[in-house]
């Protein structure tokens, strides 16, 4: 819960920090939301995405921001401790008896790969199958980060074009009252500040995000392959928690013996 909040916060400390220090040197609300500049640089943003992407692959841009910003949290020490569990259980009764403990695993992929293991697949079509689910799952999580990496690319330009189309409306309007040149001429910048804006704090912040997800989730699938294909050789539980804990980051490693009678 408090990384789904620091992100949170850090995104409203962007928007503090920067719209901030715009009105504290004179700024004004006003100027910095012009209807004109933010359609130009969102809109034409989503347009790109959408011939570059298509229609189907943008309508998950909104499910993907929310995921970005409150991911699902892998408990993955306790995933280690419930296979620990299963460690001791199949070598005082066997693989058949860990059918009743499927139950208490919370995550879908290493129920699957349990339940191969229990109706006795063998341990090379256990693990080719787990790394076709990785590879897809990792080419899937690609294409979406590659849309907001993409947004990222798109919006700066975008607010280019509305910088130099207010210019051209700018210079065209040249010999009228110079107090609304000058007023066009620092309107037309905002569009390439809404550009650089959106990128650096919405779209790519949005990429590195699920670059992370996808890390997390990648975890748990190695956690729960190396786990079960450890249970189908009946090992030692004390060297399958000390293979697991390999895999987390070094901060979250244990160092538990598990006595086993």
């Amino acid at each position: 819960m408090i990384r789904k909040a620091g992100t949170v916060y850090g995104l409203i400390l962007g928007l503090i920090s920067i719209f901030g220090a715009f009105l504290f040197e004179g700024g004004t609300v006003k100027a910095l939301f012009l209807l004109a500049p933010i359609v130009v640089v969102f809109g034409g943003t989503f347009a790109v995405t959408i011939i570059g992407f298509g229609f189907e692959k943008f309508k998950n841009v909104w499910k993907l921001v929310r995921l970005a910003y409150f991911p699902h949290n892998y408990d993955l020490e306790k995933l280690i401790d419930s296979i620990i569990m299963m460690s001791i259980k199949s070598r005082r009764e066997g693989l058949l008896a860990l059918d009743k403990e499927l139950k208490k695993i919370e995550y879908m992929f290493p129920k699957k790969l349990i339940s191969y293991a229990i109706d006795g697949t063998d341990a090379e079509s256990i693990e080719n199958f787990a790394w076709l689910e990785m590879k897809a799952m990792k080419e899937r999580h690609d294409s979406n980060i590659s849309i907001f990496t993409k947004m990222g690319g798109y919006a700066p330009t975008m607010g280019i074009l509305g910088t130099v189309m207010a210019l051209i409306i700018t210079l065209a309007n040249a010999g009228s009252e110079p107090n609304i040149l000058i007023r066009n001429i620092s309107s037309a910048f905002i569009a390439t500040m809404w550009g650089v804006f959106s990128a650096n704090l919405f779209w790519f912040p949005i990429a590195d995000r699920l670059k992370k997800c996808h890390l997390e989730e990648k975890n748990m699938m190695e956690i729960s392959l190396e786990g079960v294909l450890a249970l189908q050789n009946g090992e030692i539980p004390s060297l399958v928690r000390a293979r697991l804990n390999s895999i987390l980051p070094q901060s979250n490693q244990k160092n538990v013996l598990i006595a086993v009678s």
